[in-house]
């Protein structure tokens, strides 16, 4: 919390909304320690006035205008959930930025849309350059990476996190484009797809729907990429780890089984499946309706 003397009128602050979950207001009077409220100006031009009778119950203040939109979040004087979450939001709807730094951690936003930000162009722009030189991206990560593996002659790891939904196996493929191009793979052994190729088949087997996306992945990814002295992309290794088991015989209400069970179930006809007995996929179906409900 900040001291009590950064309260002075003119200063902004960040409030609780239900709906926006952060909305920023002025304060119009310095706050004193002998008083009871903090007097704001809301965004709406409605004037409000907000208990504070101790300082442990002032609102987080914001953060000065001369850093919105900064590419680096620990740029801001405050770093809080408000500041961040802000920032994020003017380099997106304000800059069309879905990248943004943390140090040396890159946030990203899943504009669920194509952009224009991964062509070849941009491969070579960001190759050979340093981070704090070009602007937030997942190609600058995958050249810090590379750099550092080329002149140290150390393995390096990028590790891709996020909730469900967030762009992850994206971020991973770009990451694998970017590798591929600066590696001298992509016209030689096509390593980058015959990696990618591999995807229908382990989401197929790996991947599930839940609520908050029809497509999720239920396990975790690691890709081994194999380098060369001269720091030439040889060949790939993926494995999977940590697969929710549990989700063979329990689903959630309005989520399902890992997709390949139900693409048996729809193949059932065949020859090769007959021996199985599997029953209609139909979600009405009483067999479907025992596995949906575990």
């Amino acid at each position: 919390m900040a001291t009590v003397e950064l309260y002075t009128k003119g200063a902004t602050v960040w409030i609780p909304d239900p709906d926006a979950v952060w909305v920023s207001a002025q304060i119009l009077e310095t706050y004193r320690a002998e008083d009871q409220h903090l007097l704001l100006l809301l965004n709406d031009g409605r004037e409000a006035r907000l208990p504070a009778a101790a300082p442990g119950e002032l609102p987080l203040l914001g953060n000065p205008a001369i850093l919105e939109g900064a590419n680096d979040l620990t740029a801001l004087s405050l770093l809080h959930e408000p500041a961040v979450l802000h920032n994020l939001r003017v380099r997106f709807l304000d800059y069309g930025s879905i990248y943004t730094y943390c140090g040396i951690v890159l946030v990203a936003i899943n504009p669920y849309d194509q952009l224009p930000v991964y062509g070849k162009e941009v491969i070579d722009a960001y190759s050979g350059q340093d981070m704090t030189d070009m602007e937030p991206h997942i190609f600058s990560v995958a050249e810090e990476a590379y750099r550092t593996m080329t002149r140290e002659e150390e393995n390096q790891s990028i590790v891709i996190s996020g909730e469900s939904g967030s762009g992850k196996t994206v971020s991973a493929k770009f990451t694998l484009r970017y590798l591929a191009v600066v590696g001298g793979a992509s016209e030689q052994t096509s390593v980058e797809e015959r990696v990618l190729a591999s995807n229908p088949v382990m989401e197929s087997i790996g991947n599930a729907k839940t609520t908050r996306n029809d497509n999720s992945s239920r396990f975790g990814k690691y890709i081994e990429i194999g380098f060369g002295a001269t720091g030439e992309m040889l060949g790939a290794n993926m494995r999977t780890y940590l697969m929710e088991k549990s989700r063979v015989v329990f689903q959630a209400p309005s989520e399902r089984n890992y997709h390949v069970f139900y693409q048996l179930c729809a193949s059932r006809a065949l020859p090769e499946m007959r021996a199985l007995r599997l029953e209609d996929r139909d979600m009405n179906s009483p067999a479907m309706r025992r596995w949906d409900q575990g």
